[in-house]
């Protein structure tokens, strides 16, 4: 089975990118993106590919390169559908805020609605690949609504999770650790769907890097792996609070405990806690669905991966406030940072977000930059937590287009995402531009202790 037409349904930070790079590396491919939202869809067609909707490095020359040669985006999904051999489903799946499960449980909407819109439109064969990140058996569903609402059209249905990390998305999907299909690998049709994916991505991985099991598998292989990793987050972050308490410096304790091959380095980085748009999610996710087989022990063990990251946002706002003698009212504290991380636009999570929050309800005046986010997200952020009215969040929030503009008469600033430039800051002009004593929050670890005192700041950093 040879494809000759792909359709991806959701234009964001994984159909997008996805999308980007298979039509790169296979030109006999065509593939078209398609989204509800005109005014996404307008932004990856606009003339100038710098201005995309998403920012990841090396992205915006990748659609150059393919747009509109074999790489197309649109707001018709329905003539997409019906042209593609192979449909991605890559829509948002959130955290239910509703109803059963709220609160824990990926709210499968809109996972529906595309399944529901498949079956209505197609009139011959398709493979269907779940891309977005989904609980264990959504493809069970996927397939009941696919044989039992459509046109008597035969569906595949493949699991296909991303492992990318927003920031290295473009480098994770030309060099991925593996590419892991999910597929009914037991019948002859399922096991020719999954090597007809298997040949897209073979364009430029090699096969011992793509993994092939059942759909169950591959779906639960996606949660796994978000929890194992936000799981050594949290322990790190728990241990730099002991550290803070004790004397010991959580970056050489991380350092020697990475050392070990056995646990290896990566992910033992201290900081404010983790952000993104799955960590949180997948393993509140994991949790819903421990509970719904009853697996208390287990659900009570994942969630306090969560309780430990939220308490680390908790503790680093209010250590804030009480190092500034124990009030914020009315003081300027600069932010550097609102992105989850850097080489990112994405803020889903980010903890900027809750400290910010936190030190308003304190009654601070809070000033914010970011090289790659706009001012209309940062209060879009701020007024879906809905803790104050909305023009409130507007009169206490002030964003700007530089750091020196933060830094500018502030009681404080604090590090928020470890964006390079921020490395590479004169923070002797910072220090010289901030109300005396002039405190620096270090959440990200970006900084020196000895540099910072010898240009006079009160120095605090996760762990020191």
């Amino acid at each position: 089975m040879k494809i000759k037409n792909i359709c991806c349904i959701g234009a964001g930070y994984v159909g997008g990118p996805t999308m980007a790079v298979i039509a790169q590396k296979c030109p006999e491919i065509n593939v078209t993106v398609v989204d509800i939202n005109e005014s996404r869809i307008a932004a990856w067609n606009d003339e100038d590919v710098n201005n995309i909707p998403i920012y990841e490095p090396g992205l915006s020359n990748i659609v150059d390169e393919a747009r509109g040669r074999n790489l197309f985006f649109s707001t018709d999904v329905d003539a997409a559908i019906d042209q593609a051999d192979m449909i991605f489903i890559s829509v948002n799946t959130p955290t239910k805020t509703y109803g059963i499960g709220k609160g824990m449980a990926a709210d499968l909407k809109f996972i529906e609605l595309c399944a529901r819109q498949i079956a209505r439109v197609a009139t011959t064969d398709k493979i269907v690949v779940e891309k977005s990140t989904l609980p264990v058996r959504t493809a069970e569903a996927l397939r009941n609504i696919l044989d039992n609402t459509g046109n008597g059209v035969k569906y595949q249905i493949l699991s296909n999770p991303e492992f990318l990390a927003e920031g290295t998305a473009v480098d994770d999907l030309m060099d991925p650790d593996r590419v892991l299909i999910g597929g009914d690998i037991d019948t002859a049709e399922g096991a020719e769907a999954v090597e007809a994916l298997v040949d897209v991505y073979a364009h430029w991985i090699d096969r011992d890097r793509i993994l092939t099991t059942n759909v169950w598998s591959s779906e639960l292989s996606k949660l796994t792996a978000n929890a194992f990793l936000a799981q050594r987050v949290s322990s790190i972050n728990s241990l730099s609070e002991l550290c803070e308490k004790t004397g010991a410096d959580v970056n050489e304790v991380a350092k020697a405990v990475g050392m070990d091959s056995r646990i290896g380095p990566k992910f033992l980085q201290s900081s404010v806690g983790f952000g993104g748009s799955c960590f949180q999610k997948d393993i509140l996710n994991l949790v819903y669905i421990a509970k719904s087989y009853g697996l208390h022990e287990v659900a009570d063990y994942w969630e306090q991966v969560i309780i430990m990251n939220d308490h680390q946002k908790r503790r680093f706002a209010a250590n804030i406030v009480k190092t500034l003698f124990n009030t914020v009212s009315g003081k300027k504290i600069g932010i550097l940072g609102w992105a989850f991380k850097k080489d990112t636009n994405d803020t889903r999570e980010s903890a900027a977000i809750y400290v910010v929050d936190y030190l308003l309800n304190e009654q601070a005046e809070v000033v914010v930059y970011d090289p790659k986010v706009k001012a209309e997200q940062i209060y879009a952020d701020l007024d879906y937590l809905n803790t104050r009215p909305e023009a409130e969040n507007r009169a206490s929030v002030t964003i700007v287009d530089n750091s020196h503009a933060v830094a500018e008469n502030a009681h404080a600033v604090a590090v928020l995402t470890e964006w390079d430039e921020f490395k590479e800051l004169d923070w002797k002009a910072v220090y010289t531009s901030m109300l005396k004593p002039a405190f620096l929050f270090d959440g990200r670890r970006l900084l020196n202790r000895a540099e910072k005192e010898q240009i006079g700041f009160e120095f605090y950093a996760i762990g020191s």
